[in-house]
């Protein structure tokens, strides 16, 4: 599947917004404004995996080489995955969210 066809619009199963595809050369993976994802890859982009389930953000972590990343659990089966943070796009990712939910894992 190439970048191209990755980087699509959607909108977001659990908060309903209109999700833009992102301007900086990566493909949108998540919702900027409630965070959530759907667990649909086995590795990025694949679309390989039928869970389906709802990806909620359940942690933050900063990667010197990458930046923040979403810590997300699933749902329906409990996997867990990391996602890098949309900052440098349309439509970034909401900062204010990003930081409640690093503030919520220190407690």
């Amino acid at each position: 599947m190439s970048r191209k066809s990755e980087n699509t619009g959607f909108v977001c199963e659990v908060c309903g917004a209109s999700v833009l595809p992102v301007t900086n050369g990566s493909f949108r993976n998540h919702c900027p404004f409630c965070l959530c994802s759907k667990h649909v890859d086995v590795t990025p982009g694949d679309r390989a995996d039928d869970c389906g389930g709802i990806l909620r953000p359940v942690g933050v972590d900063y990667r010197g080489n990458k930046g923040w990343m979403i810590l997300h659990r699933c749902e329906k089966c409990g996997y867990t995955t990391q996602n890098k943070a949309a900052v440098d796009t349309v439509q970034p990712d909401d900062l204010l969210l990003l930081s409640a939910i690093a503030n919520q894992n220190r407690k």
